[in-house]
């Protein structure tokens, strides 16, 4: 079976392990899914700084991976674009993934990031990726970690007042832009009414399915 290696480009352990938590369900089907920290990252990615390092981290760390395919569980996608010239091996960003499902069930997407620190960092990468005519906004939190934004209750609550603002702009779906809000996603979902897109998910779901592709004409 073709091994899938998941790298979390922050420090934080638990935030690892919450992913692999949420990947449980392609484990059971008989996927090998791999699960890596970033060690030497900070414990969130919060500037463009953090980005840039944990950019080349990532690199480090997919270089010495025997997987048949990456994806990298930050909302930056830091080192995406590296991989992708450095290697045959598949290679995909929950940024690019999430929205790219979002858009397969809504005609407009809305985003929410931890931070308004963080949205001009994403709507760059959106503007390179030319998906910006169909994104209905992006709006950040107040500021959470990683693993806070998937815990907090006063995050959850800022979470439905932006889905909701987004909604009003014409958001069909939503793209939770951070891989810590993954324990929350059905709760949000079940609050707005409309489809919400844990990024992380999306990226496991678009990389086994280009693998088992591959497999199929080999």
């Amino acid at each position: 079976m073709a091994k899938l290696l998941v790298i979390n480009p922050n420090s934080d352990t638990e935030v690892t392990a919450s992913i692999e938590r949420s990947l449980l369900p392609w484990a059971r089907m008989g996927f090998t899914i791999e699960c890596a920290t970033n060690r030497t990252g900070p414990l969130t990615i919060s500037s463009d700084e953090d980005a840039v390092r944990a950019g080349e981290d990532v690199r480090r760390d997919a270089a010495t991976s025997d997987a048949d395919a990456i994806l990298v569980a930050c909302f930056s996608d830091p080192g995406v674009d590296y991989l992708r010239r450095e290697t045959k091996r598949p290679v995909f960003g929950v940024q690019e993934s999430g929205i790219l499902t979002a858009m397969s069930l809504a005609n407009r997407y809305g985003i929410i990031a931890l931070s308004e620190r963080a949205v001009p960092r994403h709507m760059a990468r959106i503007e390179r990726l030319a998906l910006v005519d169909r994104c209905a906004g992006e709006i950040g939190l107040s500021g959470y970690s990683a693993l806070d934004v998937g815990r907090s209750d006063e995050a959850f609550a800022e979470s439905i007042t932006a889905g909701r603002a987004l909604a009003s702009r014409g958001a069909g779906a939503i793209v939770l832009g951070c891989a810590g809000f993954g324990p929350r996603r059905a709760a949000l979902e079940k609050e707005l009414g409309i489809p919400v897109i844990d990024p992380v998910l999306a990226g496991a779901t678009l990389a086994l399915g280009a693998l088992m592709s591959q497999q199929a004409l080999s």
